[in-house]
């Protein structure tokens, strides 16, 4: 690869970039951003070495898309017109089948691959872009055939060289099914932190009680709504399922609770303990 070009220059998108810079170190980096701070920052820390626009990317070996998924279904078209035919151009958003359906009949379709690698953290922004934050995390490639073999292939093989592992899924399957392990995970934290602030009000010195178990499980709380707001609206029925259930789940043990029954209580969580099984094996 002698021409990346990164669209969104942020903790994903700038991670992909440190670590290609690592691995190629002959390559070229460009960076595209709407915010102009942002490529400012980028090339002061080094994750990219020109700034660009997506009209002029027409020698890009690879085109990385790593903005919010309501921008991408808008931008990507445009990418798509733009690139050589020798180019692949992947994204990372956390949902697949609006983005699928957006290019499904775009004449480049074949330079595009829809993928999603599950790695991140709570922060954004050029300054929380790491090394190796990719390696040995999942990335979900969905509709691999759309792509031309020889495309799929280069992107493919940049994947394992950073060290994940791949996973083949169709898009409906993979909005239903992150919409369980990662969305829900993030309504969550978002709704645990802003029931403890408003309790705050009123008890000024809660946080000086909260253990490392209260910042592990609003850690995702702060991550950016800017981002996450875009992922709810195109999974919304996917999520909108997974908070019927949760919500479910809550009652039955708010009501266990209140009929004083716990040892239903103690079964409950006894029960849910496997989860650690499964985890484990799939480290």
């Amino acid at each position: 690869m002698k021409n990346v070009v990164v669209v969104g220059v942020g903790l994903i998108g700038g991670s992909f970039a440190l670590d290609i810079k690592e691995k190629f170190p002959d390559t070229i980096l460009y960076g595209v951003d709407a915010n102009h701070y942002h490529l400012e920052e980028a090339i002061n820390l080094g994750i990219i070495d020109k700034v660009t626009d997506i009209d002029n990317i027409g020698n890009a070996d690879l085109v990385i898309v790593a903005i919010p998924v309501d921008v991408t279904l808008s931008v990507l078209p445009i990418i798509l017109d733009n690139v050589s035919d020798d180019a692949i151009v992947f994204d990372v958003g956390s949902t697949k089948e609006d983005i699928c359906l957006k290019v499904k009949d775009h004449p480049n379709r074949r330079n595009f691959l829809a993928a999603h690698p599950i790695a991140g953290t709570e922060f954004s922004g050029p300054s929380a872009a790491v090394k190796g934050l990719f390696k040995n995390k999942t990335n979900i490639i969905c509709e691999v055939e759309e792509t031309t073999f020889k495309l799929q292939e280069k992107a493919i093989q940049l994947f394992k060289d950073l060290g994940m592992r791949i996973r083949y899924m169709n898009p409906k399957a993979h909005d239903k099914h992150i919409a369980y392990v990662s969305h829900l995970s993030h309504i969550s934290s978002f709704m645990l932190g802003k029931t403890v602030i408003e309790k705050e009000k009123n008890e000024r010195d809660i946080f000086d009680m909260a253990g490392s178990g209260f910042e592990s499980t609003v850690r995702l709380a702060k991550s950016s709504p800017a981002m996450w707001t875009p992922i709810f609206k195109q999974n919304k029925t996917n999520v909108i399922e997974t908070l019927d259930e949760y919500i479910n789940n809550l009652k039955q043990f708010k009501s266990l609770m209140e009929q004083n029954d716990f040892e239903a209580v103690y079964k409950e969580m006894e029960d849910t303990n496997h989860i650690k099984d499964i985890l484990n094996g799939i480290k």
